[in-house]
């Protein structure tokens, strides 16, 4: 539950290389297998990485549109509810014939939404590529719902904020954005305002103008990994999606102005364990700057369980009970977070001063030079042993493909932490630590300005 604010870095860095034909031998790089990658005159990308998986195969599509495209007032959570209205059906296969169809060929789908992407996903026999192309390009293209049907779903959609924002975690994490962004659209969450899905139901209309502003083909990716060539691939993605028109629709995100002092956002719950999170403005993911590369090298080195502060805090004095550290890789400028889970929270204060001091120490001392060359080994090797079957695979690859649009940006992203000095650390700290740039988060039984006034931020 607690993962909300911080990835870890095996996971958040993940991309894949591209070779332009299939017998091209892979890129030097993090990423062990070649890439076949080809654009569809529509703007379609298609890209297949055969592995040794006799007989499985995964299949994603995935669609640069998350809930940092919802720009509307009053329309948000769209981007999530289409992970979920896509399964509904078509003229062709209803949601019953779908899943019926997907037992046959002895695969299994599912999808995910976030800021910047939404992911569909299926696994499966991969003699059946074929049928799999064509269940995913008739619902892409043919999606067909009535307003009844689009009602349900709405509703199923405000069930689902009911039952998550029960948690702590949640109420705190849709503060913390609220907070920490007033203008740019990672201000909410990827299930939207609360006021926007009560109203959802009554936006049968703009949901149409939604999906066809994004659902065309130059916002998609095709990826396939596992038993396959990408002439087979290519092939079928010219049958089944080489017809799919191409869009007119381009967004604009307003960018988030400079934060010039901290803020404070604070959730009041009883008999709960408090948290303290410190959250600081950090950069939008590019290879073309290590910034981020940077950031995720301070997380391991300074607050992994093999950090000083880990082990004074949580193993000595035993006034935490979780330590971490970390940021998220978005397309925009998002946050860096230490959390802390305490056990009393009467040391709110003092752990927070704790933190404090291992960042000011970032900012004027330099690393430790065996201990950084373990940390870059560690994410390294961490991401490396974690891709060794197609759907990891694929996920992973994922990644890049909605951060830039290039999923030939692993090798060049692992190189950045390959490239990490000591003076890079001092500088990115001063760069980021700052307070200005700071929005502290707590879960306590006290009253917020209670809270506010205990660690020293005025509201």
């Amino acid at each position: 539950m607690r993962n909300y604010l911080v990835a870890s870095m095996a996971v958040l860095l993940l991309a894949m290389g591209c070779t332009p034909q299939p017998d091209t031998p892979k890129e030097e790089g993090i990423f062990p297998y070649p890439i076949q990658q080809t654009k569809l005159d529509n703007g379609l990308n298609v890209v297949t990485v055969p592995y040794n998986s006799p007989g499985l195969a995964s299949f994603f599509i995935v669609v640069r549109v998350g809930s940092r495209d919802e720009v509307e007032e009053g329309k948000t959570g769209f981007a999530h509810f289409f992970e979920h209205m896509m399964f509904r059906g078509t003229d062709k296969y209803s949601k019953a014939e779908y899943s019926e169809a997907l037992k046959a060929i002895g695969a299994a789908a599912n999808a995910n939404t976030w800021w910047d992407r939404t992911v569909y996903h299926m696994t499966g026999n991969a003699e059946m590529l074929d049928k799999m192309f064509e269940l995913e390009s008739d619902r892409f293209m043919n999606l067909k719902y009535s307003e009844e049907d689009f009602k349900v779903e709405a509703g199923a959609v405000k069930g689902e904020y009911t039952k998550s924002y029960t948690s702590p975690y949640m109420k705190l994490y849709e503060k913390t954005y609220n907070t920490a962004f007033t203008t740019h659209t990672y201000s909410h969450t990827t299930i939207g305002y609360w006021e926007d899905v009560v109203d959802m139901p009554n936006q049968y209309d703009y949901s149409l103008e939604f999906f066809d502003r994004y659902y065309r083909p130059e916002y998609c990716t095709v990826l396939v990994v596992g038993d396959v060539t990408s002439d087979k691939v290519n092939d079928l993605a010219r049958k089944y999606f080489g017809e799919w028109e191409r869009g007119t629709f381009t967004q604009e995100i307003t960018q988030e102005p400079e934060q010039t002092e901290t803020r404070f956002a604070h959730v009041q719950e009883a008999n709960f364990p408090p948290i303290l999170n410190l959250n600081y403005k950090g950069p939008g993911f590019s290879v073309e700057n290590k910034d981020m590369a940077i950031l995720d090298v301070i997380s391991s080195l300074a607050f992994s369980q093999k950090s000083d502060i880990y082990k004074k805090l949580v193993v000595e004095e035993q006034k935490v009970r979780e330590l971490s550290a970390g940021g998220l890789n978005t397309v925009d400028p998002g946050l860096w977070s230490v959390d802390a889970m305490l056990v009393d929270k009467s040391d709110m204060a003092y752990v927070k001063a704790e933190i404090d001091k291992v960042l000011t120490d970032l900012k004027t001392n330099p690393v430790d030079s065996i201990a950084l060359t373990q940390t870059k080994s560690f994410i390294k090797y961490s991401y490396a042993m974690g891709i060794d079957n197609p759907s990891d695979i694929a996920n992973s690859l994922s990644w890049y493909i909605w951060l830039t649009g290039n999923p030939a940006d692993v090798n060049k992203a692992f190189a950045n932490y390959d490239a990490v000095t000591a003076e890079d650390i001092m500088r990115v700290a001063n760069k980021y630590f700052v307070d200005e740039h700071l929005t502290v988060a707590t879960i306590s039984p006290d009253e917020e300005l209670q809270v506010s006034e205990e660690l020293n931020i005025k509201l």
